[in-house]
């Protein structure tokens, strides 16, 4: 259990010291108008309360991510606990604070826009077509996963049809409606529960006097799967997930003052960080091992079902309440805000302004149209790319916070390491894993860390190229 504490501590410090920091070297101006005043529109660009653009952002990036990507995660041990930690301090937490305040310092722009900023309009086009694609499946994943949830609780008329009628209708309500019409009102409130179900689950492991393990530098996987690179992208969301990137311009559109931004886009990393460290004790502890974990995972469906069992065992029908609320509602505002942020992507590329429903109406009615016909198709296949394209994209944002930092002569380190990191680790997953080249490791090892060294190489270059010309400081 020290292990747990220790860790749990570290990701408090790391808000408090290294977020600092990384507001420091960006630079955060309280003194600069935000979009959210500037622009304001009545519909994305609205001033916010601080606590509520926190709640509104943690919820946006949570969904299941630190919940089931942690459980997940615990099947090669309290090492998890270590990439929680790291990651979400020096990767994650960085990569969610550049992703919102350079969107900020923009205007508010989506992330493909910002990273053709730094990276050249290659990657700019590229990124609109992968994020537009990666947000749909997004929605769509999240949307067909509750209805079916929600299905097998609720009479047989109410069948996963109806649920997903139902569903997309409120996502198109919350893609259309102006942000603090819907979104504002709901997400705080779901928000809050995420969190107490979180420490509520905890706090019931320490005082049922369940057996936290210690951290040892161990696989522990029952099947055998290695920790490099798979535990690094299955642990996605609760140390750092490109999906975010995605969800910050929302936010960004939304504060008012640029101090807010350690707060609400580096606090609300950190907070997925504790949340999925909470969840991976507890799916170790409560099931004794890692072996009964993988066990009773199989036999019974998977992270949705350890999710209801230690929330009602712990915390009674609160608990199964809770469970209920999570497993159904967080998916499903991820997926709204998904949809949302393909909507605000296409309107950037096409610079289309979106206070006029007929425009909001010309972007979302293909959008939805396109999410309707993929809930008829069963692209599990698909999907299993997404975890690969999520940690590529966190990485191609890194590099673009990385050359931001360097064209305007600041400490581009605190984003150029954990860039090159993730390049190592998303390159070695599609080399080694099954719905990759399938590599054996001897191969796909050193392929994967070449990678990364060319991408360094390639970026110093550039940098030096960039740094005799015009910076792009705001």
């Amino acid at each position: 259990m020290v292990s747990f504490f220790s860790c749990l501590a570290l990701l408090i410090i790391g808000y408090f010291v290294y977020g600092k920091f990384v507001e420091k070297i960006f630079g955060a101006d309280g003194n600069k108008t935000t979009p959210a005043i500037r622009l304001e529109d009545g519909v994305d660009y609205m001033p916010l309360p601080v606590w509520k653009a926190f709640l509104i952002q943690f919820l946006n990036i949570a969904g299941l991510g630190p919940i089931f990507g942690a459980i997940a995660g615990a099947l090669w041990g309290p090492a998890a606990f270590l990439w929680i930690v790291f990651g979400s301090i020096f990767a994650g937490g960085v990569h969610d604070y550049f992703s919102g305040m350079l969107s900020l310092r923009h205007d508010g722009a989506s992330i493909p826009e910002v990273v053709g900023k730094y990276l050249g309009n290659g990657f700019k086009q590229f990124m609109r077509a992968f994020s537009v694609v990666l947000l749909v499946l997004v929605g769509v994943v999240f949307l067909t996963g509750p209805a079916g949830l929600l299905a097998g609780i609720t009479p047989k008329a109410l069948d996963k049809t109806f649920w997903i009628y139902v569903i997309f209708i409120y996502y198109i309500l919350a893609t259309m409606l102006p942000i603090d019409k819907l979104i504002g009102k709901i997400y705080p409130v779901f928000g809050i529960c995420l969190l107490i179900m979180a420490f509520g689950v905890g706090g019931g492991i320490i005082v049922e006097g369940y057996h936290i393990p210690e951290i040892v530098l161990q696989n522990l996987h029952p099947d055998g799967l290695p920790i490099w690179p798979l535990m690094f992208v299955t642990i996605a969301c609760g140390a750092i997930s490109g999906f975010h990137s995605t969800q910050s311009p929302i936010i960004a559109r939304c504060i008012t003052n640029e101090k807010q931004g350690r707060f609400v886009f580096y606090g609300a990393m950190i907070a997925e960080g504790i949340v999925a460290l909470i969840w991976a004790a507890a799916a170790m502890a409560f099931f004794g091992s890692t072996g009964e974990l993988g066990k009773q995972m199989a036999a019974h469906g998977g992270a949705a079902w350890v999710v209801n069992t230690i929330s009602t065992t712990l915390l009674g029908k609160v608990g199964g309440i809770l469970a209920i609320l999570g497993v159904v509602a967080c998916p499903i505002t991820s997926g709204d805000t998904a949809f949302r942020s393909a909507r605000l992507t296409i309107a950037d590329s096409l610079n289309f302004k979106q206070e006029p429903i007929k425009n909001r109406l010309a972007i979302s009615i293909p959008l939805f149209i396109v999410g309707y016909i993929l809930t008829k198709i069963n692209f599990d296949v698909i999907w299993r790319y997404f975890a690969w394209s999520n940690q590529t994209l966190a990485m191609l944002v890194l590099w673009t916070s990385a050359m931001y930092l360097a064209v305007n002569k600041k400490i581009h380190w605190i984003a150029t390491i954990p860039a090159t990191f993730m390049t190592a680790v998303s390159v070695t997953y599609i080399m080694v894993a099954n719905e990759g080249l399938k590599l054996p490791a001897a191969i796909g090892y050193p392929i994967g860390i070449a990678a990364a060294a060319i991408a360094f190489s390639i970026f110093m270059v550039q940098m030096k190229k960039k740094t005799n010309s015009t910076a792009f400081e705001l």
